[in-house]
C-alpha cells in the first residue's frame, strides 16, 4: 500500500482512501464536470485550468489519472476535485464519498477532533438561520422594510433567490428565540456571530437587527457569514454590521460572490473587483459574473493569493468618491506582489457599479470594464488631477509617487515606459526622469533590479528526454523496476524532481498498487504533474526493456562525461600538487573504462 503523505496522514485511513478512489471513476467524475470526448486510449476535453482554444486536458481511465499538456496540471480524481473545486484535501475526500456513498473512516480520532464538531454545528446553524431570513423577507410583515428597499434598488426576484438574501426582523431576541427553538446553546450561537451576551451578565441580545441580511459563502457556497445593511435608523447607526472573525470565517480570506463567480473568472481569465454587495449583484445580474467583493475588510495579501488561483489579472472598478479610489490605490501592493497584473475602471462621477448599471445598462458598465486602463496610467492621470504639474511641489509629489509604485513592480520595462510617460506629462526629458525615479528608488529602500536572473515563478527546467523516458518506463512497465533497483545510480539523473520520483518508485517495489495510489507518496505538485505526464501519454513503446537498458546507459554516461570534466578541471588547477593530479588522471581512467562496460537489458 503506497503510504499516505503528510496531509493526509492522521486523518483518512489508506484503506479508506482506496475504496473512495476505487469507487469513483475518473471518467464518469470529471465527465460530470466537463464534456469529455474519445481520443484514442484516452478522454480529452478543454483544460478547465487555464484558458485554451485546442483540447490538450486528457484522462487516461486505464491509469485513473488526468494531465493536462498545457498547462501542466495532473493528477487522480482526488486531485481533481479539490482542484476544479478549490477544495482543501479532506472536503474533496468527503466530496466524492458522498456521491460513491461511503462511510468515512477517520484514524487517531482525527475526525472526532472537537474543532470539527464546532466547525459542523457553526456551518448547520449558519444554514438555518439563512433559511429563517430568507422566509423573513419573503413572507414575514418584518420584512416589508427590506421587500421595498430592493424594489428600490432594482433588485429581481431571481438576484434576491440567488444570492439568498434575506431580513433580520427589527427586534433584539428574535434570533437567541430561534437559537433556543431549535436546541442550540447560546455560547455556541455566540461564537457564530450571531448573538452578543451583554458584558456582566449572561442576557444576549441579537447583532442583526432589522437590517437586511447579505449570506457570505466560502469557495465551496457554504454560508459562513453574514453582512446586514441598515433598513432605518439614525445617522450614529452603523450602515453595515458584518459577522466577526468566527472559528468559520476569515474576514482577510473571503471574497462575496466568489462561490457564484469563480467558473466565470477562469473563463474570462480576469476578475471584475467590486467595493459592495449590491455592487456585485448588479454586475452579476447584468451578465457581467466574473466578479468577487472583498469582504468588511480592505484588500489583502490572502485575496490576492485566492485571486490568482483563477485569474492572472485584475480589474478595479471601486467607487468614483475619493474613498473609492484611495481604496484602488491601496489595492496595489497585494496585486502586484502576487504577481497579478492590474487595470482600473473609473466610475463616472457620482456612480457606483450598481447605480451606473441601473442608469446606463449591462452592456454600458461591460463595455467600460473592457477599456479599463493599466493601472499606471490610471495612476498617472490621478496623480496629476490632485497635484499641480506646473508648480515645483507638485511635480515632486508626482515624481515621488509615481517612482515609488512603478518600482514595486520590479520590472525594467515597465519602470522606463513610465518614466517616459511622466516625462510626457510633465514636460521634461525621459533622461531627467529616469534619473530622478533611480535616486528615489534608492532613497526608499526599493530596489531596482536589472538583472539576468530568471523570474521565480517561470516554469522549471524539464528533465531531459532520457529522464522523462525512465521515469515513463518506470511507471508503465511494473517488471523491469527490480532491474532499475539493481543498475541503476540515482546520481545520474540530474533533474531534482525527476530524481524524486525515481527514488520513490524504487522504494515502492514491494508497495505498488496503482498510478494513481503513487500520487499519494508523491510530496509535491510538480512530482505529481511530472507522473501524470509521463503516464497519461499511452504511446506504444516497443521493446520497453531496451529502451530502459539504452536510457540507462545514456544516463550513466552523461553523469561519467560530467564527472571527467570536473576532474579535468580540478588537475587543471595551479593549486593542485602532483600527487593529487595523479590520483585525479587515475579516477578520469576508471570512470572511461567504466563508461566502456556494456548493460544487459533486463530478461
Amino acid at each position: 500500500m503506497a503510504p499516505v503523505t503528510c496531509f493526509m496522514a492522521g486523518l483518512f485511513s489508506s484503506a479508506t482512501l482506496e475504496r473512495i478512489r476505487a469507487a469513483s471513476d475518473i471518467v464518469d467524475v470529471i465527465g460530470s464536470y466537463l464534456p469529455l470526448k474519445r481520443a484514442g486510449a484516452n478522454f480529452v476535453a478543454l483544460c478547465p485550468f487555464h484558458r485554451e482554444k485546442t483540447p490538450s486536458f486528457n484522462v487516461n481511465p486505464h491509469r485513473q489519472i488526468f494531465h493536462c499538456f498545457g498547462c501542466h496540471k495532473g493528477g487522480d480524481v482526488f486531485t481533481f476535485v479539490k482542484e476544479y473545486e478549490n477544495l482543501e484535501f479532506v472536503e474533496a475526500v468527503k466530496r466524492l464519498a458522498d456521491r460513491a456513498k461511503i462511510p468515512l473512516e477517520f484514524e487517531q480520532g482525527a475526525g472526532d477532533s472537537p474543532a470539527r464538531h464546532v466547525k459542523e454545528a457553526l456551518l448547520q446553524m449558519h444554514e438555518q438561520i439563512t433559511q429563517r431570513w430568507q422566509n423573513a423577507l419573503a413572507n414575514e410583515a418584518s420584512g416589508q422594510a427590506g421587500r421595498e428597499y430592493l424594489a428600490k434598488r432594482g433588485v429581481s426576484r431571481e438576484a434576491i433567490r440567488l444570492f439568498r438574501i434575506g431580513c433580520a426582523p427589527d427586534a433584539w431576541d428574535d434570533t437567541v428565540n430561534w437559537a433556543r427553538s431549535k436546541g442550540y446553546d447560546l455560547p455556541l450561537v455566540e461564537k457564530a456571530g450571531l448573538i452578543i451576551r451583554k458584558e456582566g451578565s449572561d442576557h444576549y441580545y441579537d447583532r442583526f437587527r432589522g437590517r437586511l441580511i447579505f449570506p457570505i459563502c466560502d469557495e465551496q457556497g457554504r454560508v459562513v457569514g453574514f453582512s446586514g445593511r441598515i433598513l432605518s435608523g439614525d445617522e450614529k447607526t452603523a450602515k453595515y454590521v458584518n459577522s466577526p472573525e468566527t472559528p468559520i470565517f476569515t474576514k482577510s480570506k473571503v471574497f462575496f460572490g466568489l462561490d457564484k463567480s469563480k467558473r466565470a473568472l477562469l473563463e474570462a481569465g480576469y476578475a471584475v473587483i467590486c467595493e459592495g454587495q449590491l455592487d456585485l449583484i448588479a454586475a452579476f445580474m447584468a451578465g457581467v459574473q466574473n466578479v468577487v467583493a472583498p469582504q468588511g475588510t480592505a484588500f489583502t495579501a490572502d485575496h490576492a493569493r485566492i485571486l490568482k488561483r483563477y485569474v492572472n489579472e485584475v480589474v478595479l472598478c471601486f467607487d468614483s468618491d475619493e474613498a473609492g479610489q484611495n481604496a484602488a490605490v491601496r489595492s496595489l501592493d497585494h496585486l502586484l506582489g502576487s504577481g497579478l497584473a492590474v487595470r482600473v475602471a473609473v466610475m463616472p462621477s457620482p456612480h457606483d457599479p450598481d447605480s451606473f448599471i441601473r442608469e446606463n445598462g449591462g452592456d454600458a458598465f461591460r463595455r467600460l470594464i473592457e477599456q479599463a486602463e493599466g493601472f499606471f496610467d490610471y495612476y498617472l492621470k490621478r496623480l496629476c488631477a490632485v497635484n499641480s504639474s506646473v508648480t515645483d511641489k507638485g511635480r515632486i509629489a508626482i515624481l515621488r509617487a509615481m517612482a515609488e509604485a512603478v518600482h514595486k513592480t520590479n520590472n525594467v520595462v515597465l519602470i522606463d515606459t513610465y518614466a517616459q510617460k511622466t516625462a510626457l506629462r510633465l514636460g521634461v526629458s525621459s533622461d531627467a526622469v529616469r534619473a530622478e525615479f533611480k535616486k528615489l528608488s534608492r532613497r526608499t529602500g526599493v530596489a531596482v533590479e536589472d538583472s539576468d536572473e530568471p523570474d521565480e515563478a517561470a516554469e522549471e527546467a524539464r528533465p531531459s528526454t532520457q529522464e522523462f523516458w525512465l521515469i515513463k518506463l518506470m511507471l508503465l512497465h511494473e517488471e523491469l523496476v527490480p532491474w532499475c533497483a539493481s543498475q541503476l545510480d540515482a546520481n545520474w539523473i540530474q533533474h531534482p524532481i525527476a530524481r524524486q520520483i525515481v527514488v520513490k518508485r524504487l522504494e515502492l517495489q514491494s508497495g505498488w498498487t496503482s498510478l494513481a495510489a503513487f500520487l499519494d507518496a508523491c510530496e509535491t505538485p510538480q512530482m505529481r504533474n511530472l507522473v501524470t505526464e509521463a503516464a497519461t501519454e499511452e504511446r506504444a513503446i516497443p521493446n520497453p526493456a531496451q529502451q530502459l537498458a539504452d536510457v540507462v546507459v545514456r544516463l550513466r554516461n552523461q553523469y561519467i562525461d560530467r564527472e571527467v570534466m570536473s576532474l579535468i578541471h580540478q588537475a587543471n588547477q595551479p593549486e593542485t600538487d602532483e600527487s593529487t593530479r595523479v590520483a585525479l588522471l587515475r579516477k578520469q581512467q576508471e570512470l572511461r573504462q567504466l563508461k566502456r562496460q556494456p548493460v544487459s537489458p533486463p530478461a
